[in-house]
């Protein structure tokens, strides 16, 4: 049965479908020796030659949805130029079969994620799906009730503000952990937010995706997760459309400038626990 190409690079485990396109549009796929450069175009996974950068496409009819403990020091890629440790190395037999969904920089760690399902993947990154992600954070400093307010409220970045967050203590002393739970995820995002506030993030792991918590599984150890696992993080996604195509990935919606000048500094409603 024929099907977009996307999909099927997807379901095969090499990319999510944005990327899966991304590829495409980059003369990285062929079909029974053709570059392929249209995104549409359908192949049949069962007869059709299929290649992504010289290599053929295995398809694999099976789903899986894993979850990671990742370690520091790790990157989030499957091949990293420089030599490091990637995550994809913490796999073993899962290695060739599934990608990351989304990513944890570097200098963090906590629950990732990982699947060969597409749509879901796209679900759970789509800004439009608002599944929060949950981070336990070490600071050096001790930020005010200002500060903390500033940063439930939003901080610029790239010239538009933050969603609003969760923030709260958890944890006291010289160098204090906070519970910061977001709906967006920019690149270094919680790093750079206490920056701007003066504030250095000395650790930060991820414990929980949606209703997915981390719980106690071990650093550097993977696991598949459970029908009840997937069912509520799936439905988190489909109450919230992220399961669309036209929603994947699309921004959070933002007032122009003007408009968030003239609105009023109470129209900005906080999102706390």
């Amino acid at each position: 049965m024929q099907e977009r190409l996307q999909k099927i690079i997807a379901a095969a485990g090499i990319a999510s479908r944005r990327k899966a396109e991304e590829m495409i549009e980059h003369g990285r796929v062929r079909v029974n020796g053709e570059l392929i450069r249209e995104l549409g175009t359908k192949a049949d996974p069962d007869n059709d030659h299929i290649q992504v950068d010289g290599k053929s496409l295995r398809t694999s009819k099976t789903l899986l949805y894993l979850m990671l403990n990742k370690p520091r020091g790790c990157v989030t890629t499957r091949k990293d130029p420089e030599g490091r440790m990637t995550v994809m190395d913490l796999l073993g037999r899962y290695r060739s079969k599934v990608y990351p969904v989304g990513r944890l920089d570097y200098h963090s760690e906590g629950l990732l994620l990982f699947t060969n399902d597409g749509a879901f993947t796209d679900g759970v990154l789509s800004a439009k799906s608002l599944v929060p992600k949950t981070y336990h954070v070490k600071i050096k400093g001790h930020p005010t009730a200002a500060d903390l307010d500033k940063l439930r409220d939003g901080i610029r970045l790239e010239g538009r503000p933050t969603a609003p967050a969760k923030i709260h203590l958890i944890r006291k002393g010289e160098k204090p952990w906070y519970e910061v739970t977001l709906i967006e995820g920019r690149n270094n995002q919680i790093r750079r937010m206490f920056q701007q506030r003066g504030f250095l993030v000395e650790k930060l792991k991820r414990v929980k995706i949606g209703s997915l918590a981390l719980g106690k599984l071990p650093v550097r150890q993977v696991r598949p997760l459970t029908e009840k696992e997937l069912a509520g993080l799936k439905k988190r996604v489909q109450k919230k459309g992220g399961q669309t195509t036209a929603s994947r990935n699309t921004p959070l919606a933002k007032p122009s400038a003007r408009a968030q000048r003239s609105k009023p500094k109470s129209s900005r409603k906080r999102w706390r626990q």
